[in-house]
């Protein structure tokens, strides 16, 4: 038996909670919850890939009581039981861990963090490096001296400088910081009114626990000193509670770790008993690569196609009965539109293995109808009656052991739920993309395609005509609807086996499994359910706006001393810098003169018909982009609006809002504002809107590390205020609020790059004292220019920066020789980080609410739009109070379990008939 070199410590009680929250229900055909087991088993897979380790163990908690409930019996006395659909689930992973030929250890008497200190104390004894794979706070004491901690859920390594960050102090002094901050998840009572921040002050300055009570008569502060010392011995005995034991006689030695081949059968048996398809051809693909038979790992590809016409219900099924046995079926639908709450379902396509797939069309009709456009004419082509496919294929689509693929498979789970099937589970292969690459190119079929597999697709207008001879997919030939419908659902399928494997490669997978693909069947079901609007409001507003900008036509007309198109760049500038002789003209390549917002909003101090302008333009847009539009948007059938959610129009991973963009509403407005009235609940129910208070600048103060703005964030002071006072050096008391506005442009402006240019137009200053402004905030605030700096110059380096959560946003142009290119995706650089965190948590925390509603006993609440920072639902009126602190606790708390934040999220509610008076 060899000497040990590398020791993997796996804290698996840790990590079944994790999976258990990070993944959305499963069960497997009998019925037994599987989420948990799923993830652990998926978590294993990968680091068993990766790690060069040579011994591995997973350790467990055997129960709740420990020594340490001798010592204190409160500690951990107020946890919770495990959630219901967890219990079935534990001896289940303890089958997987015999499964994957790994040491299950556990021991009674002890917690598994006691047990992973001991077999560390004994790996560095016997010159071993220790990977302790965990991101468990309570472990951090252990790193250093060999031994590391590695958060496979944010791809992370947590070494000396990471424990400094998160206490303050080295991995030395962790347990007395613990003993003096107390820790509330396990009831460790610590001395009060004493946090981490504190007690990492005062073990600095002391040295060491001991040394700080001996003293604590020397510390100036009444209460403080007071608290230490009359809490001394709970300090001691909070001690004892947070240090690990190394000393451990465990049942298991340190030998039994060495690790072993696992039993490719024995494996193969649990995961098919536990209906892991997708594991179990991972876990096929891996055994013939390494058999030889799959080449260089990438998918085969067809030296031709065999592509299908399926048209009779025996030929259906067979295709139904392969996909439900290969347990992976690349699925595509066929619509009469883009407009998936509008559109009628066609067609389906299917494939189960590259160069394969079938078409099944639905609702065909007799080219006759359009004439002879594709050289048609004859009657409704042979289909199998519509209702006797979606009654075969639901089953299928519906089954949780068949992993359905599609390529924005949210369109196709929103098509099929209108006609009765609700697919799941799901992979997408351009949210796979888009995690991958986010930023660097498109995720749209055809340029994937053409990018992975030197495929140019078939395009639409082939197959449907150009112009105005184009007709819709009901109408196209079969012979021509088969090939490219089916190509569609091949490529899918060979999209996802070439990308998916990067994922895991690339270390990506958490924000693709935790966030993108369980939020897809989210938005599904927000976009169908949409929110109802009122016409007559949209009517009056069309009215009133209208008679208001006619107004305004005449009042410039009349400064201008001439009629002219006010709608009409050309002649605008014409007149603004010809007749009119304003500064700054600026003549574009076509000859005129540029008259766009930043122009016009810079000669806002230069003539007062500048603003008459401007107040002209923000009337025609909301007439035209809204109230007038958002008429036609109404579906007849609900009398409401449903927007659809792009999830890769951002590189951040923001959400965008499309047909119609309900996002860019304006709210500073009081026009804009009153748009917002005409969006209402239905009879005897509220609107509920739920909004992050600034969390922005919280993730500033967070990722940037800026104590101070920590500091308020935690004590509730009022953030703007603060920096005025800490920048300009004015009291708080009395604040003028011109000195709290500008605190809090800058504040804001510094988050997005803002130059003194820029500052100078928002806040109608000068540019010297704009740029003053900027100047003394980074003095006061060194942090942030540190942290702007970093991320910039990191970015460089890789091409990407990250969110906390491990989001991954390039920015190619950062080292463009350009330098306006460049300095944009620098500003862009700082910003990204703190966009797409926001970005991230927004997302988990609607990922969990459907959950947490149902738990309640609220399915009747809706959830029903996502406007940046904020969640609208429509509930029951007597219902509506009671969903305000429910949905708050998820939003608040949606970082965790992933990422503890040092600053708290904040979220404002309000309920009302209407969304301008909930908001």
């Amino acid at each position: 038996m060899s000497a040990p070199r590398h020791v993997y410590l796996i804290d698996g009680s840790s990590y079944i909670f994790r999976a258990f929250f990070g993944l959305p229900p499963m069960n497997r055909p009998d019925g037994t919850p599987t989420n948990a087991v799923f993830g652990f088993c998926t978590m294993v897979f990968k680091l068993v890939e990766e790690t060069d380790a040579d011994y591995v163990g997973v350790i467990f908690d055997k129960a709740r009581q420990s020594f340490r409930n001798d010592i204190y019996p409160d500690y951990k006395s107020h946890r919770p039981p495990a959630p219901e659909d967890l219990v079935p689930q534990f001896p289940l992973i303890r089958e997987a861990v015999e499964a994957f030929n790994l040491p299950g250890i556990d021991m009674d008497g002890f917690e598994a963090d006691d047990l992973i200190a001991t077999y560390a104390r004994q790996a560095r004894e016997a010159g071993a490096e220790v990977t302790i794979v965990s991101s468990d706070k309570d472990l951090m004491q252990l790193v250093g001296d060999g031994i590391n901690m590695w958060d496979p859920m944010k791809n992370k390594t947590i070494g000396p400088d990471e424990v400094r960050e998160k206490f303050g102090v080295g991995p030395e002094r962790v347990v007395d910081v613990q003993a003096l901050a107390g820790d509330t998840a396990d009831n460790v009572p610590g001395v009060e009114g004493i946090g981490i921040k504190t007690a990492a002050q005062l073990i600095n300055e002391y040295g060491d626990l001991e040394t700080l009570l001996e003293r604590a008569g020397e510390i100036k502060q009444p209460k403080r000193r007071e608290r230490l010392t009359g809490q001394a011995d709970m300090a001691r005995v909070s001690k004892e509670l947070v240090t690990l034991r190394q000393d451990i006689e465990v049942e298991t030695p340190l030998t039994g770790l060495e690790r072993r081949e696992i039993d490719h059968g024995k494996l193969l048996t649990f995961l098919k008993e536990q209906g892991f398809k997708r594991l179990i051809a991972k876990f096929e693909a891996e055994e013939a690569a390494l058999n030889g038979d799959a080449g260089d790992g990438a998918p085969k590809v067809p030296e031709k196609t065999d592509y299908q016409l399926v048209q009779k219900e025996e030929d259906l099924i067979r295709w139904v009965r392969e996909a439900t046995l290969k347990g992976t079926v690349a699925v595509d639908t066929e619509t009469t539109s883009v407009d998936q709450n509008r559109a009628e379902l066609v067609g389906v396509s299917l494939c189960v293995e590259a160069g394969t797939a079938c078409y099944i069309p639905l609702a065909h009709k007799s080219t006759a109808a359009q004439g002879d456009l594709l050289g048609g004419g004859e009657e409704a082509p042979e289909q199998i009656p519509f209702a006797r496919a979606i009654e075969i294929l639901k089953p299928m689509l519906e089954d949780p052991s068949v992993l359905k693929i599609g390529q924005n498979i949210k369109y196709d789970m929103t098509v099929l739920a209108r006609n009765g099937i609700n697919v799941a589970p799901i992979d997408d292969t351009m949210l796979i993309s888009f995690v991958l690459e986010g930023g660097s190119h498109g995720h749209g079929m055809d340029e994937l395609s053409e990018l992975h597999l030197d495929i140019k697709p078939i395009k639409f207008e082939e197959v449907a005509g150009k112009g105005k001879s184009q007709v819709t997919f009901d109408y196209v030939d079969l012979d021509k609807a088969r090939d490219y419908a089916a190509e569609d659902a091949d490529i899918t399928l060979r999209l996802w086996q070439k990308l998916k494997p990067e994922l895991l490669s690339e270390r990506l997978s958490t924000i693709y499994e935790t966030i993108e693909r369980p939020l897809a069947p989210v938005l599904s079901a927000m976009e169908r359910e949409g929110i109802l609007v009122d016409p007559a409001t949209l009517k009056q507003l069309s009215e009133d706006f209208s008679k208001r900008i006619e107004e305004l036509q005449g009042e410039i007309h009349e400064m201008a001393g001439k009629e002219f198109n006010v709608g009409s760049p050309k002649q605008l500038g014409e007149v603004l810098f010809g007749d009119l002789g304003l500064p700054g003209g600026k003549k574009t390549k076509t000859g005129g003169y540029s008259t766009n917002a930043e122009v016009l909003e810079g000669l806002a101090h230069e003539h007062a018909i500048v603003a008459k302008i401007l107040e002209w333009r923000t009337l025609s847009k909301l007439r035209s982009t809204y109230t007038d539009a958002l008429l036609k948007d109404i579906n007849p059938e609900t009398g409401r609006v449903h927007t659809s959610y792009m999830m890769t129009g951002a590189q951040t991973g923001r959400l965008s809002s499309t047909d119609p963009n309900l996002q860019n509403i304006p709210v500073r407005t009081e026009e804009g504002r009153k748009i917002r009235e005409a969006f209402i609940a239905k009879p005897g129910h509220k609107l509920i809107s739920l909004d992050y208070s600034q969390i922005e600048l919280r993730l500033v103060a967070e990722i940037a590390g800026l104590e101070t703005m920590r500091e308020a964030f935690r004590n509730d002071i009022d953030i703007h205020a603060m920096t005025a006072s800490e920048v300009f050096g004015v009291p708080l008391e009395g604040m003028d609020p011109i000195v709290r506005r500008q605190a809090k442009a800058v504040n804001f402006g510094i988050i997005y790059g803002i130059s003194a240019f820029g500052l100078a137009n928002q806040l109608g200053v000068s540019r010297g004292d704009a740029k003053a402004f900027i100047e003394a905030y980074f003095e006061r605030f060194s942090g942030i220019r540190r942290f702007m700096d970093d991320v910039v110059e990191g970015c460089r380096a890789k091409g990407y920066v990250e969110t906390l959560f491990g989001r991954r946003i390039h920015l190619g142009s950062i080292n463009d020789k350009n330098p306006m290119k460049r300095n944009y995706a620098e500003r862009q650089a700082i910003n990204a980080p703190i966009q797409g965190t926001a970005a991230d948590i927004i997302k988990r925390a609607m990922i969990r609410i459907p959950g947490a509603l149902e738990k309640a006993g609220m399915t009747d609440v809706k959830m029903l739009l996502q406007v940046h920072d904020e969640l609208i639902f429509e509930a029951p009126e007597d219902k509506a109070e009671a969903v305000v602190p429910v949905v708050r606790d998820i939003m608040e708390n949606a970082a965790r379990p992933v990422y503890d934040l040092s600053v708290p999220l904040v979220v404002d509610g309000g309920i009302a008939d209407n969304w301008r008076e909930a908001h």
